[in-house]
């Protein structure tokens, strides 16, 4: 009967390693360890009962006698870690546990302060842990209590989680705190930690959050990014004093990428990027994905790479650009390569705009091979006859040319100083509006001022705003993207974006 029993027992051992066996076949999470010890930071002896706690939550321990505390089979992932005891100061440690490795970490304790009792971590209430498609403005919301102190000082430390780079901010007293300008489509860890100027500084748990990964900007623009011209998006702020509000990298760095162009109708952006030694046209969407290269055996060329620009068919289907005296059409998707238009006196075609009305007529600027000798005149494409003259005749450099939507304006720029020298250099461009129907040219009257150049302008969607590039005379000096609103209602151009040019606005 004894040994029936004994066997019975047996059975049921059995079982039950089975059914453990088979639910561990089955478990798919990855685990690994976690293990530590706390001591004194007085006297370095080991703590015993220390409460541990983990942010992923996990399993609660305490330390033994010797200040020993193991976590086993928890999963894979990185941990903040506390240890608190009644008396000492609740200290945090990171640790990034492992598949089917130990992690191990190491806390020293300070007594807590005998004047003021420690303050208590701060908790963070917002953005909420795991929180995703924040806008790139966050208000960071915390609480913390202290029974004693008369003042509490916060450090917010926030990491870019792609970058790796921390920025510090430090809050007297208030549990509130504005960032504005943070990278979108990226990852953020943020801690608070309080001090009370007497006890150690008490730190929070690790929470993350991820901001939205791509924006609806309006503008489109170059920046320098070391030796190379990186395409960006942006958008206006809500004061004049908000400037690079919602910056968004389009291209990366490693390519030298300039003069966007944004066509609705296709959801795509065209623009030029350097291919060994020439200038070639390439698409992406919207959000910077998909690039395609558009030229091949004739490329973007003319007087001065950054001086070229080329423009979208309305309805997308085609994209027109000089290759010296010759004017080009070609599909986005790298067919129907056709030649369009040819000066007649052998001088470059620099720039080029279509009305968006009325397909068949062009607006073209010309230049000889330094850059001067300026001319800019719509002609028919059917024809190939010229129609208006707007510029010609006239010393120094000129160039940003666009055409209204029914063709009664075309906006353009002009160096007043007449300089023509062998640097290229401008030293007094400002911005006309030429009026088709009184054949005259008006000066836009913006904030401007002597040793200062207005470029590249563009007429907003609706026409009643230009967007345009402003900088010093000086070779070398950094650009910035102004406002300036048509229709005089703000007398003051609204600064848009630091060190960048070549603006966009569809």
């Amino acid at each position: 009967m004894k040994s029936n029993n004994i066997l019975y027992k047996f059975a049921v051992l059995l079982f039950v390693f089975a059914i453990s066996c088979s639910e561990d076949t089955i478990q798919d999470e990855l685990t690994g360890g976690l293990t530590g010890t706390v001591i004194s930071s007085e006297d370095d002896m080991p703590l015993e009962n220390v409460k541990i706690t983990t942010n992923p939550s996990s399993s609660t321990v305490f330390t033994d006698a010797n200040g020993f505390f193991s976590l086993l089979n928890i999963t894979v992932d990185d941990y903040s870690v506390m240890a608190e005891l009644e008396g000492f100061d609740t200290a945090f440690e990171g640790a990034a546990v492992i598949s089917d490795e130990i992690a191990t970490v190491a806390f020293e304790l300070d007594r807590a302060s005998v004047t003021n009792d420690p303050p208590s971590a701060p908790a963070l209430l917002s953005p909420t842990d795991g929180a995703d498609d924040i806008e790139s403005e966050v208000e960071f919301v915390w609480s913390s209590s202290v029974s004693n102190a008369e003042s509490l000082t916060y450090d917010l430390e926030l990491r870019n989680a792609f970058t790796n780079e921390i920025e510090n901010y430090e809050i007297e007293q208030d549990t509130t705190f504005t960032v504005s300008n943070l990278n979108l489509g990226a990852t953020y860890f943020w801690q608070v930690t309080v001090d009370d100027g007497e006890n150690n500084p008490v730190s929070s748990t690790i929470s993350e959050f991820s901001t939205l990964a791509f924006p609806s900007n309006p503008f489109l623009f170059v920046k320098k990014e070391g030796d190379n011209s990186v395409i960006f998006s942006g958008a206006r702020g809500e004061g004049n004093s908000e400037v690079d509000v919602n910056l968004f990298q389009l291209t990366d760095d490693g390519t030298n990428s300039f003069r966007p162009r944004r066509n609705n109708q296709a959801q795509r952006i065209a623009f030029l990027r350097t291919v060994g030694g020439d200038t070639h046209i390439f698409t992406m969407d919207l959000t910077g994905e998909n690039v395609e290269q558009v030229t091949s055996t004739i490329p973007v060329a003319g007087f001065r790479q950054d001086e070229l620009d080329f423009t979208w068919s309305p309805n997308g289907d085609r994209i027109l650009y000089p290759f010296f005296d010759t004017l080009y059409s070609i599909n986005p998707d790298g067919t129907g390569l056709s030649e369009v238009y040819q000066t007649t006196d052998g001088s470059f075609i620099s720039e080029v705009d279509v009305q968006e009305f009325d397909e068949d007529l062009l607006l073209i600027k010309t230049n000889n091979i330094n850059g001067y000798g300026v001319r800019i005149f719509t002609a028919r494409i059917s024809t190939g006859t010229e129609e208006i003259v707007v510029l010609e005749g006239e010393q120094g450099a000129a160039g940003g040319v666009q055409i209204s939507a029914n063709g009664d304006r075309i906006l353009y720029t002009r160096d007043t100083s007449n300089s023509e020298n062998p640097q290229y250099r401008i030293f007094s461009s400002r911005l006309f509006i030429y009026d088709v129907a009184l054949a005259t040219s008006l000066a836009i009257t913006t904030d401007v001022i002597t040793g200062q150049n207005d470029l590249d302008p563009r007429f907003s969607p609706s026409e009643g705003d230009i967007i345009f590039t402003r900088v010093d005379s000086n070779i070398g000096a950094s650009p910035s993207i102004f406002l300036f609103e048509l229709g005089g209602n703000n007398p003051d151009d609204d600064q848009l974006f630091t060190n960048a040019n070549m603006p966009d606005w569809e």
